[in-house]
């Protein structure tokens, strides 16, 4: 059977531990996530009310365009609906623009050292060049990322903030790098974690000044719908035009699309998550200090903490039912914010094996 080279030297994207896949392994009751960056605090009631009324509905096709869903980032975000393309999650967008924008073994894809994992995923899936920069105090290097760019460069992946590091770019850096990048050259700004800054719009902006400019999002982190897969870019009407035509159709389901409407008209919930989020990082944070772990300052909803012997580390943890992530950044771990009570039982199991 004929497979193709670049396929066969992937390695698949490995998401966090499920948790009954550790109860199951060690026998354990009370287990722990804290490790892909859900939201603890779970959906909104209103959410979950639309959700429940959708169910019954689920034995008709979605709306393959979104129609709703469009209209209501459209009026959230103050775009026009020809610019917004709705995906799985924006892991789906993110391999969409590459597929549109990637076309030849010799094209070059820029990303940093310490990004997210889908991005060699992507790149490598189409037989593309990666072009990895160093990371600068773990996060972007733009100026190593300027210099990198070549005239096979067909495109650029930015994570703000950053994941795994949490590392945040100013607004002034990001739209100087912007105005520096050549306009053939597609360049992506994944705000997955954007709902936790107090500049989240800020960006949107930059779409009416940079054509090339793709701005994704998603709904799995801050609004809590991380089960039901839905993300989405911004971009001009002409790269929308673009991804459109080579998405799956229904690509986004009934549920989904119904819960993510109800989960933007609920703003008061996710305020509530943005603030247990920033109470859980400072909870995480002091913890760390009292135990004299370092750790990445983070923007984000996790925190990537520094340990001995993190492999060691991360097994120990496991066996206590606490599940965390390994990153690529020797001897780091990554650790999401979870409610008060998970981040204190986490803080005592990991006091008592340092």
């Amino acid at each position: 059977m004929s497979v193709c080279d670049t396929v066969k030297g992937l390695s698949p994207y490995q998401g966090g531990k499920p948790i009954s896949e550790l109860q199951r392994e060690f026998g354990l009751k009370c287990v722990v996530k804290l490790a892909s960056n859900e939201n603890p605090l779970g959906i909104g009631q209103k959410t979950l009310e639309a959700m429940q009324q959708a169910v019954s509905e689920v034995d008709r096709y979605p709306d393959g365009n979104g129609f709703e869903l469009k209209q209501a980032i459209s009026k959230y975000l103050d775009v026009t609906t020809d610019m917004i393309t709705l995906g799985n999650g924006s892991n789906d967008i993110l391999e969409l623009i590459a597929k549109a924008h990637v076309c030849a073994k010799d094209d070059e894809v820029i990303f940093s050292q310490y990004a997210f994992v889908v991005y060699p995923l992507a790149t490598q899936a189409l037989g593309a060049t990666a072009v990895v920069t160093q990371a600068k105090n773990f996060g972007h290097d733009l100026e190593a990322m300027l210099l990198a760019i070549t005239d096979r460069t067909k495109l650029i992946f930015i994570a703000n903030p950053n994941n795994p590091t949490g590392t945040l770019l100013t607004d002034e850096a990001l739209h100087g790098f912007l105005s520096r990048v050549p306009n053939s050259i597609a360049v992506v700004l994944d705000q997955a974690y954007v709902e936790y800054l107090d500049t989240a719009g800020v960006a949107i902006g930059w779409l009416k000044e940079f054509d090339n400019l793709i701005i994704t999002r998603t709904f799995s982190k801050a609004y809590g719908l991380a089960g039901l897969r839905v993300g989405y870019s911004i971009s001009s009407g002409k790269i929308a035009d673009y991804l459109n035509r080579i998405r799956q159709p229904f690509n986004v389901n009934h549920v989904a699309q119904v819960a993510a409407v109800a989960a933007l008209d609920d703003q008061s919930h996710l305020v509530r998550s943005v603030i247990a989020n920033r109470n859980g990082l400072k909870q995480l944070q002091e913890g760390f200090d009292k135990l004299g772990l370092s750790y990445i300052p983070s923007s984000a909803n996790f925190i990537a903490v520094q340990v001995k012997d993190a492999p060691k580390l991360y097994q120990q943890l496991l066996e206590l039912g606490f599940i965390v992530r390994p990153v690529e950044m020797k001897n780091y771990l990554r650790v999401s914010v979870g409610t008060s009570r998970e981040i204190s039982d986490f803080l005592e199991a990991l006091k008592s094996l340092l």
